[in-house]
């Protein structure tokens, strides 16, 4: 429903969109551009990812290295890549989450 019963001004409309796709895009090459990183032992493994979630480098102390037991390792490895992930998921929250809540704004939208 439009705010006073009018039709919506469909060139004003286009304009919010294209400016929210631009700020969306920006946005997004910014997150790809921010590293973050996660560690997990103590240190003895970090890992980092940008922020849309890839992974960029890895680094193991090797100190965390014992042949006898890859499978701690393994699940050091793991940790410090999900703890990365996640910092980068906050992140993504924070940029993209206003520009996601400003799309449910618009009026003649059904979101």
């Amino acid at each position: 429903m439009i705010p006073g019963g009018g039709q919506p001004n469909m060139q004003q409309l286009l304009q919010q969109a294209q400016k929210m796709q631009q700020d969306l895009a920006t946005a997004q090459e910014d997150l790809a551009k921010t590293v973050v990183e996660g560690t997990a032992g103590g240190g003895l493994v970090k890992a980092t990812v940008n922020g849309s979630c890839e992974l960029q480098a890895l680094v193991i102390d090797p100190k965390a290295v014992d042949p006898e037991d890859t499978e701690t390792l393994a699940d050091l490895v793991l940790a410090a890549v999900r703890d990365a992930n996640a910092t980068a998921q906050q992140l993504q929250q924070e940029k993209l989450g206003p520009l996601a809540q400003g799309l449910g704004g618009m009026p003649g939208l059904p979101f």
